[in-house]
């Protein structure tokens, strides 16, 4: 493989329309550039930022075999490579003086482009994140079932799913923080949710879906307060999102999990999902891209 195998674009209709077909072979697995493309495709170059997100696909003889994106917060994501491929391409971004913030990808296609990037640049990387792909199987909803109903998300509900999924942030991490000033521009604003509501009208749980692409919807995120878990809330609204993507024609549900949250690992394979693979993330530090 060369260099110039990859081709890099900052147009998103270009990158689809080459490498369009790649990503629809594998909904599933490739889920997270299906979404990131599709938003980028919806709501315009900015959707994720003022600086331009960067596309590279590997193409040989008319043939797609790998893509990447990185976006404005200078994260680079990656379908599977070998580690040879893993490390033509780090020369070739570190020599274009591109700068990486970090990498998300397979487990073994991130661990090898780090390792790839830090012989390159001298960045070190460091294992922020590490996550299990899980692809819907047969649906299994669990017994006993929690008493209630889901209920979709409407506007009138907008001032109660801030705060909920500004909490799932507190909660998991994540940044940036979730509020009223920035819900416009999270990752949760194009979410469709569900609210699984107790007889007397309370949500007591959330979950959600990205739009469908390709036949494939991804949940997430999936939020019971504190308070409330171990009463099967979780599970039953996971449930409803879930048979409701089906029904509406989805050919693969996926979601993500934590590996070190056994409680909802266990539930989402009780339920009827089944493992794809391991992801991983990566931060590098700031040392700048030197070309070798």
């Amino acid at each position: 493989m060369r260099p110039d195998d990859w081709h890099l674009t900052e147009d998103v209709d270009d990158f689809l329309a080459r490498a369009g077909d790649f990503l629809h072979s594998r909904p599933a697995l490739h889920n997270t550039p299906l979404t990131v493309t599709e938003r980028l495709r919806t709501l315009g170059a900015d959707a994720y930022g003022p600086e331009a997100t960067i596309f590279g696909r590997l193409e040989s003889g008319g043939w797609v075999g790998a893509i990447f994106y990185r976006l404005p917060t200078l994260r680079l994501s990656l379908t599977p490579l070998s580690p040879e491929q893993a490390d033509t391409l780090a020369a070739h971004l570190a020599g274009l003086g591109h700068t990486l913030s970090g990498v998300t990808a397979e487990h073994d296609t991130a661990t090898a482009f780090a390792e790839a990037w830090q012989r390159h640049t001298n960045a070190a990387p460091t294992l922020r994140q590490r996550l299990h792909l899980y692809r819907l199987g047969t649906l299994t909803p669990p017994e006993p079932r929690p008493e209630g109903r889901g209920r979709a998300v409407g506007e009138q509900d907008r001032e109660q799913l801030i705060r909920l999924c500004g909490e799932f942030v507190d909660t998991v991490g994540e940044v940036p923080a979730v509020d009223t000033a920035s819900w416009a521009g999270s990752r949760f604003a194009d979410r469709h949710f569900t609210f699984w509501e107790t007889p007397d009208g309370t949500p007591v749980s959330m979950a959600a879906v990205t739009s469908m692409v390709a036949g494939m919807v991804r949940v997430d995120p999936v939020y019971t307060p504190a308070h409330l878990r171990g009463r099967g809330y979780a599970g039953a609204v996971t449930v409803e999102v879930s048979r409701t993507a089906l029904a509406a024609g989805a050919t693969d549900v996926v979601l993500y999990t934590d590996p070190a949250n056994p409680t909802s690992n266990a539930l989402y394979q009780r339920i009827g999902y089944v493992p794809v693979t391991d992801f991983a993330a990566y931060d590098f530090s700031s040392t700048a891209p030197e070309a070798d």
